[in-house]
């Protein structure tokens, strides 16, 4: 019987780097979702229709897509690490200016100023964290995606507590980003130095329906349309539980701020849990199926939540689909920096920009079709982009034998 060569153990100096990639997507999920719970205020204080509010929360998309193609190139001059580092900073600055903001232009521009930023950092803790990947020779990415997730429940109970004890916003906020910003800078110390190279990429060759890729997926730009397309499904689902689970709650259900809130806490904490599992998963069923199984969870959760009739049905639908869309961006994002040929944190920050029109196209679509016919309908076109990835999932690495 034949043995899988043990692999060395990580040298200390990965150790330090992965606890610290670690606190940095921690902080990363923490610092915006602090401000969804107070969503609700934000929309009943400026007397905001649904696609009004859509309209102005996209400003953090779209600012993220104006400046994320500067990422790749940021990483190569500053690395990785402290592009995320300075992505951090600049996005917490961003959010302290939406908290105070006397007016809705304000708050608008600082939501674009954040946004911008966040892409920058979401490019460099990534293409860091698949730098010390390929120093442990194994799957690690999910982890640090749950990490995020832990990070994001934990804002999302910041700013549910702060809502419910009606704390100011500007206060709120201002409190929260001093904290995250702390703890980046302290997570800075321990990460990898700057263009330090620890191993080659875990997989070296991308594999559809058990075998090669055919020679047009193989191609750049359709293999990378494709990873774009299972990321966004991916972050459909995180852009229904940012923006509209607190607000659907509210609307259409009547629920309080501490129950509104906690569907996107559902959301995330589910996400938390599915990449939490999802490395063993991924080593052992490998991130073609286990994409497949996360497609089908995000169309019957999102059916839950068009369709449910109580709070707590719509919480535990919106929780399903966090589960299933667990893994999606993490698969997308290591394919995409294992593809040979392209400069470093490039293609990353190819797939990285464009998944982030559906964060854009999320909101006022969603809005728009929520205001004509009610929000319920509004949340049915989140599940159509599995549909995609159940057919395009091919792309990704299959099981390792």
């Amino acid at each position: 019987m034949s043995t899988a060569p043990s692999r060395p153990a990580p040298s200390r100096l990965l150790r330090h780097a992965r606890v610290a990639t670690g606190a940095l997507f921690f902080t990363n999920g923490a610092l915006f979702s602090n401000l969804l719970p107070r969503y609700p205020a934000i929309k009943s204080g400026l007397d905001l229709t649904n696609t009004e509010f859509g309209l102005v929360v996209i400003a953090f998309p779209v600012g993220a897509i104006i400046s994320g193609l500067a990422a790749a190139a940021a990483i190569r001059r500053f690395g990785a690490a402290n592009v995320a580092v300075i992505g951090t900073v600049l996005t917490a600055a961003g959010l302290v200016a939406v908290g105070w903001a006397p007016a809705l232009w304000l708050i608008v521009a600082a939501l674009f100023v954040a946004g911008s930023a966040d892409s920058i950092t979401d490019v460099g803790q990534n293409s860091h964290g698949i730098a010390v990947q390929r120093g442990y020779g194994r799957s690690i990415i999910n982890s640090f995606h749950a990490v995020w997730s832990a990070g994001a429940v934990t804002g999302g109970l910041m700013g549910t507590a702060a809502a419910a004890n009606e704390m100011p916003l500007g206060l709120h906020l201002t409190v929260s980003s001093v904290v995250w910003v702390l703890v980046a800078f302290a997570a800075r110390r321990f990460t990898l130095p700057a263009g330090m190279s620890v191993g080659p990429p875990l997989v070296e060759e991308h594999h559809v329906a058990g075998g090669p890729a055919a020679a047009w997926l193989r191609r750049p730009p359709v293999f990378l349309a494709a990873l774009v397309l299972i990321a966004m499904s991916g972050t459909m689902v995180e852009d229904a539980g940012n923006t509209w689970s607190a607000v659907f709650l509210t609307q259409e259900l009547d629920a309080g701020p501490a129950l509104a809130g906690l569907a996107f806490v559902a959301t995330v904490g589910a996400q938390f849990v599915g990449r939490v599992l999802g490395d063993p998963m991924t080593d052992r069923l490998g991130q073609r199926t286990v994409a497949r199984f996360g497609a089908v969870l995000i169309i019957v959760g999102m059916g839950l939540v068009v369709v449910g009739p109580s709070a707590v049905a719509v919480i535990v639908g919106f929780a399903l689909a966090g589960f299933g869309s667990a893994t999606l961006v993490p698969a997308a994002m290591n394919a995409a920096d294992d593809m040979p040929g392209m400069r470093a944190g490039s293609a990353l920050t190819i797939v990285s920009w464009l998944m982030r029109v559906a964060f854009v196209v999320s909101p006022p679509l969603v809005g728009a079709i929520g205001d004509a016919v009610g929000l319920r309908a509004g949340l049915a076109v989140v599940p159509v982009l599995a549909v995609g990835t159940l057919l395009l999932a091919g792309v990704l690495r299959g099981r390792e034998r």
